[in-house]
Parts: structure tokens; sequence; C-alpha cells
């Protein structure tokens, strides 16, 4: 009998129904996690977007940020999106005086790189680990960062082809860390949600 594969949503803030949703027509057991405890029953975490002040402040407060840290330097795959891709990001650009990420993707992040609430888009994209001829991925993005530098251990997998924002990275992966800065849970498509089982299953 198949293991399953138990992956649980950081349930501080944001998106965590979605995620969980999305994860579980993805093939996943998914479960929203707010403590330590439920976090290590899972093989993987997602970190969802939000308000990234907001979520590392809560962390913080409930003595998640090194223990996290902690799972993700021992292997356990992590994928964040929006808010999550600065909490995974190395290095940030724009959030406030002394803003702590979990880190372990070395990349330097823009955060609201895109503008205010507003100014939120949608926009296809050619995601390398769907493959070249998959059909384009349907980016949403809200109050979004993205990569502005990229380490040389960081794969690049997405970046918006075309338009005001063409060349811009909005999809990464490091060995067993991925990150969005666009939404997959707000969308019915859930390849990017599968690409992280797979990841997570892989590491088993």
């Amino acid at each position: 009998m198949t293991k399953p594969i138990r992956i649980a949503v950081l349930a501080l803030q944001g998106g965590v129904r979605e995620h969980v949703q999305a994860l579980n027509a993805a093939g996943a057991d998914a479960f929203p996690a707010k403590n330590l405890e439920q976090i290590t029953m899972a093989m993987g975490l997602v970190i969802p977007g939000g308000e990234s002040t907001t979520m590392i402040k809560l962390a913080q407060m409930y003595n998640l940020v090194e223990p996290i840290q902690e799972l993700r330097s021992q292997g356990m795959p992590m994928y964040g999106s929006c808010a999550g891709m600065i909490m995974l990001a190395d290095r940030l650009e724009g959030g406030i005086v002394g803003q702590e990420t979990i880190g372990g993707i070395d990349v330097l992040v823009r955060r609201n790189a895109f503008g205010r609430q507003t100014e939120s888009f949608e926009a296809p994209l050619r995601l390398q680990n769907l493959g070249v001829e998959s059909e384009p991925f349907p980016g949403v993005f809200i109050r979004a960062p993205f990569v502005v530098e990229v380490g040389e251990n960081v794969e690049v997998v997405g970046a918006i082809e075309s338009g005001a924002h063409a060349g811009r990275v909005v999809a990464v992966q490091s060995g067993n860390l991925m990150a969005t800065s666009f939404h997959p849970e707000l969308t019915p498509d859930i390849r990017v949600h599968e690409i992280f089982v797979n990841i997570v299953r892989k590491a088993q």
C-alpha cells in the first residue's frame, strides 16, 4: 500500500484552505498546521500567501522560526507562494526594518514588487518543470514579490514572458525548496501543487 504523502500548510495567516484543497486534489494528505507538533507530523510544508510581515511576527510569537529552519536544514521539502516566497528567501528587499525570514533559497526577493492590491493582475506562464509543451499556467499576482537576484544553486523555473513585467522571475527551485510569487491555489489548475507533491514523494 502506498504511503500517504502528508503535507502541512502553515496556518498562521493567508490562503490556507485553498492550498489544502489543491494539495488534496493533487494526491496528498494535506492539513492545516498551527504548531510545531502538527508540522513535524508532515513530510513537507507549504507556506501560503498572505501578509509577510504579519506571518513572520506570528511565527516568531509561536516560536516556530528556528524549528522550521531546522526542519528545512534536515531536508524537509517546503513550498512558498507569494508571501511564502518571501519567507523562504535568504535576502529581502523592501521589507520592514529587521524583517526576518525562514530562508533556505539563495535569492534576493523584492517585497510588493508589482505594486498595490489595485495593481493585481494575471499572466500566462511557461513553467519549466511542467514541460515546454505544456499549456501555460494561469499566474495570479496579488501584491506579489519577484526575484531580483538568483544564487548559483537556484534554478529559475518561471518568468513572465510578455507585457510590462516581461522577464521578471516568478518561480524558483533549489533542491527540495520551491517558491512562486503567484498564487496557484487561487486557480483550478493543480499542476504546481502536483509538482510539490512529487518533490515530497521523492524525498521520502
